[in-house]
């Protein structure tokens, strides 16, 4: 089995990865779990500013921010897994490589917004739900 971990670094998504790290411990076989953090791109202005390289540092740096605290979950889990960055809109970014990485199932955490505040700012889980052909199990 294949498991895609949407990861933002907050507490939503820590929670994603302690269900992900219980359903891999059910599991008799291992799964493969890759962590997927997607970073909003840089306005163009602010890209050119930065340059290609301050631009890749950057993104790099958001990464290892928002993976931190599920490297160290895994890990203590003793559970092998990979990594995936993506600078991109998140919600169609996770749907897109769940789907093109053959995915059985993607695991994220939601903020758990009201119903207006998630119709004014856009929800990343509500995105994935309705763009995603893999199964989603959305933690809270």
């Amino acid at each position: 089995m294949k498991i895609l971990i949407a990861i933002d670094g907050s507490k939503a998504s820590g929670l994603a990865v302690k269900s992900a790290i219980g359903l891999a411990k059910a599991m008799g076989k291992p799964p493969t779990l890759v962590l997927m953090h997607a970073d909003v791109p840089l306005m163009r202005r602010v890209a050119a500013e930065l340059g290609t390289e301050g631009t890749r540092r950057y993104h790099q740096e958001n990464h290892d921010h928002a993976m931190k605290s599920a490297r160290t979950a895994l890990k203590r889990a003793k559970l092998a897994f990979s990594e995936k960055l993506v600078v991109d809109d998140a919600g169609p970014a996770i749907a897109k490589a769940a789907k093109g990485g053959k995915f059985d199932l993607v695991v994220m955490g939601s903020h758990g917004r009201t119903a207006l505040a998630s119709a004014l700012l856009g929800s990343v889980a509500a995105k994935v739900l309705s763009q995603s052909t893999v199964p989603v199990l959305i933690v809270r």
